[in-house]
């Protein structure tokens, strides 16, 4: 895309350049690896080392096969590998455990496509453009997630998508290469003269199956490229594509990094089944390293309720004077009494200091027996005699049980007949595991007709909120490329509000058409973008007021707004791609190769998606010597495109002077031939760091 003036400047344009705080270490802190390995006793074998490299670039392309002695093993799915570094159709498969379906090839195609278009801000539809770390994209998500690679690869902690779900109708993702039901037959060699008995049904059905997959597959390959290595993708689905869509990110995610479902148990039967009423759906969780996401992410949920039982367990003890049986008796009666998790119900005690605790057995948890000192007997506090010992041993060793004993940890019975157990107070252990179901049956309809804004079947916030907590503890980019209404990004300024974290969105949205018969047209929305930017800004206004006190005490403004991006054709002219289809007597006036309804900060966003640097990074303006320089993401890029001819050697050594670490001019900008073919020497004596280019 540009000219490059300077020969021994470093070139950064493969180099992420996103800088925003530190990694995710999780907030309990990293896993300690085990410290003493078992010795091989043998070389390394070469060939699985290649594939565990390949695998990490091309996940998909490490697969099941059968070896000559019969047995079941890893292999290379050479036709996938082939396909992967090709930019056309390779054919010739193999026989090899794996999904496939009509047009998975040109979706894997289209993944590699280069893309033209480009991203241009929007500062009136944006809410705080200039401060705001958030992005709102809107367009379709197959260019946008290209668009972003440069950018983003490998820098987003989370990926919470609620795609489309498959309901055996057309839907609005219709890229280039999805089926016809001709081209399907044709595809799936089903093409005959000759009719074929029920065949309506499974064709009809096959060519939905391939469409959406196929919609799927593209998307997904290229956002696993911009997950962390310990980032976390969570894909809600239904009954009706699960199966394939775990097949598919098992391929793409490689098996081993399957961090399991969650079964959303929304507790309401659909009405119209046919067959078993489906009341739940399904959340698929993977990560991109099962090894970085350990060592990075304790992957924990906070207690739902524990800061409410704590609240009434303080109200009690204060009403009555102090700890007393009452206290203790109204607070076991109240926890009975909620709706609340096995797990929250047992914490029902409260000690003799106000804690609400609960009891948990000590027995070593093993099936085999524990070593001998494990068996070492307590002795009752009031008898003097030992207590029963589990039967397998205790699951400490002595010290430190002892520890627990010195520091009250250890609850026993009346008499030395009871088997004693650990002392769990709930404000040590406000965090317990991420289970595998999620009972919510709440909706938000009724907030966002509070917002007016409506919106059919939103994610609710609750839901979107929890699973964030879980995965993005404090920091990092949340991804959503189904946006829809932006429940995403709501959660996430809610979360921020809440535990003071710094958090940033991405939202993509296709400016999609609201139905005439919606409640969202009818009431004045036209496009789901509208609603989804309309909801974020009532939102934020809430949160700030319902917070103001929290955000007040931290001494940092809440970043509740967005800079919204827009899908578009490129900034530059045809001939900039297409010079070679161009009569050269017709090129003289397009010599200046941007286009010229485009702003200067329409080419800086252009060229900071070229080179990778953060779109959300600020933008300042300055003028030196009379013309104008956009500089982003605190001068790690300087723009000028002065196309008057004026920049002159004066002008280039005060520009060094703020030493860019990139620098981008228009060809039609210099004063003449001497300073364009001077302009990099200038800089290499001035600035050494700075890589300049031209448009």
């Amino acid at each position: 895309m540009y000219h490059r003036y300077v020969a021994d400047a470093p070139d950064r344009r493969g180099v992420n350049t996103l800088a925003f705080g530190a990694k995710d270490r999780g907030r309990r802190g990293v896993r300690e690896a085990p410290i003493v390995e078992k010795l091989k006793m043998h070389s390394r074998n070469l060939t699985q080392d290649a594939m565990a490299c390949l695998a990490d670039i091309f996940p998909g392309c490490v697969t099941e096969a059968r070896a000559a002695d019969g047995t079941t093993r890893l292999a290379v799915d050479f036709d996938r590998l082939r396909q992967e570094l090709s930019e056309s159709i390779v054919e010739g498969p193999q026989e090899r455990y794996h999904l496939n379906w009509p047009g998975k090839r040109e979706a894997l195609l289209a993944t590699h496509a280069p893309i033209t278009k480009t991203l241009r801000p929007c500062r009136e539809e944006s809410a705080h453009f200039d401060t705001t770390k958030n992005l709102f994209v809107e367009g379709d998500n197959l260019d946008v997630l290209g668009l972003l690679q440069e950018a983003y690869r490998g820098q987003v902690k989370m990926i919470y998508i609620d795609p489309p779900y498959n309901t055996g109708r057309d839907f609005v993702y219709a890229d280039d290469f999805t089926d016809s039901a001709k081209t399907f037959l044709l595809r799936s060699h089903q093409g005959s003269e000759q009719p074929k008995p029920f065949a309506s049904d499974v064709e009809a059905s096959g060519r939905f199956h391939a469409n959406w997959l196929s919609m799927m597959f593209s998307r997904l390959i290229l956002s696993r490229k911009l997950l962390r290595q310990d980032g976390v993708i969570v894909v809600h689905i239904d009954e009706n594509e699960y199966p394939n869509l775990e097949k598919v990110l098992a391929e793409i995610f490689g098996e081993a990094n399957n961090l399991g479902t969650i079964v959303w148990d929304k507790r309401n039967p659909k009405g119209d089944a046919s067959g078993v009423a489906q009341q739940h759906e399904y959340l698929c969780l993977y990560c991109k390293d099962r090894k970085a996401f350990t060592q990075a992410c304790e992957f924990k949920r906070p207690k739902e309720n524990a800061d409410r039982m704590l609240a009434r367990a303080k109200y009690i003890v204060a009403r009555e004077g102090g700890v007393t049986e009452r206290a203790r008796k109204e607070y076991r009666d109240w926890v009975k009494q909620q709706d609340l998790t096995g797990g929250e119900k047992a914490y029902n005690q409260i000690d003799d200091n106000g804690d609400v605790f609960r009891a948990v057995s000590m027995a070593w948890p093993n099936k085999k027996r524990a070593p001998v000192e494990y068996f070492e007997p307590l002795i009752h506090p009031i008898t003097g005699k030992p207590c029963p010992v589990p039967e397998r041993g205790w699951r400490n060793p002595p010290s430190t049980m002892r520890q627990l004993l010195m520091s009250g940890e250890i609850l026993f019975g009346a008499d030395e007949t009871v088997q004693p157990t650990r002392k769990y107070r709930l404000k040590d252990n406000l965090f317990e595991n991420v289970a595998s179901v999620l009972y919510f049956g709440g909706s938000d309809d009724a907030l966002l007709s509070e917002f007016g804004t409506p919106f059919d079947n939103p994610k609710p916030v609750h839901v979107a909120k929890r699973l964030i907590q879980s995965v993005c503890q404090e920091e990092g980019i949340v991804l959503d490329f189904f946006a829809g209404s932006a429940t995403t990004a709501h959660a996430v300024l809610q979360l921020n509000a809440e535990d003071g974290g710094d958090r940033r969105f991405i939202m993509v949205q296709r400016p999609e058409s609201c139905a005439h018969h919606s409640a969202a047209y009818r009431v004045g929305y036209k496009t789901i973008t509208e609603l989804g930017k309309e909801r974020l800004r009532q939102a934020a206004a809430r949160i700030v007021k319902t917070y103001a006190d929290a955000l007040a005490s931290r001494g940092r403004p809440l970043d509740c707004g967005f800079r919204v991006l827009k899908v578009d054709t490129s900034n530059m002219a045809d001939i900039h791609y297409q010079s070679g289809a161009y009569d050269p007597s017709l090129s003289a006036p397009l010599v200046d190769n941007v286009k010229p309804d485009r702003t200067p900060e329409d080419v800086l966003f252009q060229v900071a998606l070229d080179w990778g640097i953060d779109l959300a990074g600020s933008i300042t303006r300055e003028s030196i010597c009379g013309k104008e320089v956009l500089f982003m993401a605190d001068d790690m890029l300087a723009v000028c495109l002065d196309a008057r001819g004026g920049v002159d050697a004066r002008f280039v050594k005060e520009l060094a002077k703020h030493k860019p670490l990139r620098v981008v001019f228009r060809d039609a900008g210099f004063k003449d031939d001497a300073i364009k073919m001077d302009v990099a020497s200038l800089f290499k004596r001035l600035s050494p760091a700075t890589d300049v280019r031209c448009l």
